[in-house]
């Protein structure tokens, strides 16, 4: 090779212009024998390996040395230099002449062999292997309907029997930074669902962020935003399961622009855990008004939580110390407003201390040196809490109204595509099984359910209570969220308006009169949509008495007749009939204003 050359040339190449028969460069000058003699045996060696490997009966061979009158070297060197050997006539009318007779029946399996990426054993002449340079190279097969099935290709594991189990959704709510996320983390290390390894990581990574407390809310809080801010934003999902039930964790987002979000962590969930912060000054916070304790607590009892446990978090603080005199505090201010958000204290409530970041009174009870009362507290069952620690809390609640052979009703939360259409929801009510066929309400489409999944695991059947995913045979455009899947033989009805019994709980500053042509946003299981009050029927004073007025104010029991304001039509039902599908609670400028539920279905389709 010429170093000093722009183009990579082997030295042994003809120089341009030159003759075939010019013999090769000698080597650079300053090059010693010794490596002119190696060059000189290499030479050797390679010539004498070529004509052991030139077949003297190949046809090309033959019309090789014709051309160049039986002189060896000439035809050798034009066997190494395609463009040379194509120059001929005569070679060109030999290739073509090859080409027209085909090749054997074995060359044909040979080729075939190559195509499907198998390389012959037989080593191929020298003659023929120039040969090949003069033609493109074959092009690998495809089958399409092959690349079609692997392109398509589903999870074909055999479905399994639904865990006998109890399965509770858990939607933790409660105001910014109670440590509903630090919570929901160290419970899943607790319960055995994180390794060590992976809490390693979370640590380092909180340390570079100066947020040392922060590495167990990493756990549910994955997304670059959140970690940065320290706020979630999204409900997270997360699974962990005891000897007795099986769990859903749904981390709710505590931030007033993100209770769009918690409302629909809440609209999945059974079983509510309130988190309280015991530190000082951060209770004060989250339930003076304007905090969201109060409108989480609200919010839930609406949206259908039959069970509410408010655990007083940070208990460890030093602020707190595990004060006893704090703990009361905190529940003696927090009963009243439960009361008069509707719960039944002594079934539905129940109260228990904890620390998130240490986990006592999570799994293991607390030391009895750190906290001497609270043995005896639980013994005696005060507060209504007969448990020491928050899981055997959870595994002695008991859901009922679960109707599994009831008609259908399973509202759609997302739709992705994941090689096929992939639906996302709870089943409320009945038994939604693996190959049956439903009704998308409000399209009236017919779907069928290729395969059914609870959390990782494919299953055959899934009750209420259970979130789901469906495989469908759907485009993932046909669902939207809100939709409602049903049976062909009972069908959600279709509404334009509702009519409603509603409870002004907190009207805006600056629009403290409801009355007809009020614009707001009306949430009903997974569905949010604008809606308009088009008929203000009466306003229900403390008596029981109903009185027609032209408004209503906050505080007030009122019925009336709500309109979707862009004409559609969306899915509802009697609260009498589905209590899941008949809440209703009404927002208006991020901020909750009335709850209520669902008298009469208007207008649409049954």
């Amino acid at each position: 090779m010429n170093a000093n050359s722009k183009e990579f040339k082997p030295s042994w190449m003809p120089a341009e212009g030159s003759s075939v028969s010019d013999t090769p460069p000698a080597p650079p000058a300053g090059e010693n024998e010794a490596v002119a003699d190696g060059n000189a045996r290499s030479e050797g060696q390679k010539n004498e390996s070529e004509d052991d490997e030139i077949d003297e009966n190949d046809p090309l061979w033959k019309a090789c040395m014709k051309i160049c009158n039986g002189v060896r070297e000439e035809a050798v060197k034009m066997l190494e230099d395609p463009d040379a050997l194509m120059s001929h006539p005569e070679v060109i009318k030999f290739l073509d002449s090859a080409e027209g007779q085909g090749v054997g029946e074995g060359e044909q399996e040979e080729w075939e062999k190559s195509a499907d990426g198998v390389v012959p054993t037989e080593k191929p002449s020298a003659g023929a292997s120039d040969a090949v340079k003069a033609v493109p190279p074959s092009v690998p097969k495809v089958n399409p309907k092959a690349e079609a099935e692997e392109v398509e290709e589903i999870d074909d594991a055999e479905a399994a029997d639904e865990d006998p189990r109890q399965h509770l959704n858990l939607v933790f709510i409660g105001h910014v930074d109670a440590g509903k996320s630090t919570l929901s983390g160290s419970i899943l290390y607790a319960m055995g669902m994180v390794d060590t390894r992976t809490i390693e990581k979370f640590e380092r990574e909180a340390k570079q962020r100066n947020r040392e407390s922060w590495f167990l809310a990493f756990i549910m809080d994955t997304s670059e935003e959140e970690r940065a801010k320290g706020k979630t934003v999204e409900v997270g999902r997360a699974h962990f399961t005891t000897d007795i039930n099986r769990y859903t964790i749904l981390d709710a987002p505590g931030h007033k622009n993100y209770v769009p979000n918690m409302i629909q962590g809440c609209c999945q969930a059974d079983v509510g855990v309130l988190v309280i912060s015991a530190r000082k000054g951060e209770f004060e916070t989250g339930f003076e008004k304007g905090g969201q304790t109060r409108e989480h607590a609200l919010l839930a009892k609406t949206l259908g939580i039959q069970h509410l446990v408010v655990v007083v978090n940070k208990m460890d603080d030093p602020t707190v110390n595990w004060s006893q005199d704090r703990y009361e505090e905190c529940v003696g201010k927090l009963k009243p407003y439960l009361k008069s958000c509707g719960y039944v204290i002594k079934t539905e409530v129940k109260f228990v201390p904890i620390s998130g970041i240490t986990g006592d009174n999570l799994k293991k009870e607390v030391a009895s040196a750190t906290c001497p009362w609270w043995g005896g507290y639980y013994k005696k069952g005060q507060h209504n809490t007969t448990d020491a620690t928050l899981i055997s809390l959870l595994d002695n609640l008991s859901i009922i109204g679960r109707d599994a052979k009831g008609p259908l009703r399973l509202p759609i939360l997302d739709r992705f595509y994941d090689r096929g259409c992939v639906v996302m929801g709870k089943v409320e009510s009945g038994t939604i099984t693996e190959g049956s066929q439903v009704i998308i309400s409000p399209t009236k489409r017919l779907a069928k359910i290729d395969s059914l999944y609870i959390g990782e695991t494919k299953v055959r059947t899934a009750k209420p209570g259970e979130n789901v995913q469906l495989r469908m045979n759907m485009n993932v455009e046909d669902f939207q969220k809100g939709y409602v899947l049903c049976r062909p033989d009972n069908i959600t009805p279709t509404v334009k308006g509702v009519k409603c019994l509603i409870s002004l709980v907190d009207m805006l500053e600056h629009r403290p009169l409801l009355s007809p042509g009020y614009d707001c946003v009306l949430h009903v299981h997974t569905v949010e949509i604008e809606v308009t009050v088009s008929h203000l029927l009466c306003v229900i004073e403390g008596n029981g008495k109903k009185v027609k007025r032209p408004y209503a104010r906050q505080g007030q029991l009122c019925q009336l007749v709500l309109k979707i304001s862009s004409g559609l039509e969306t899915c509802v039902e009697n609260f009498e009939k589905f209590p899941a599908l008949g809440r209703v609670t009404l927002r208006d400028e991020g901020k909750t204003i009335a709850i209520g539920k669902v008298l009469e279905c208007l207008g649409g389709q049954p």
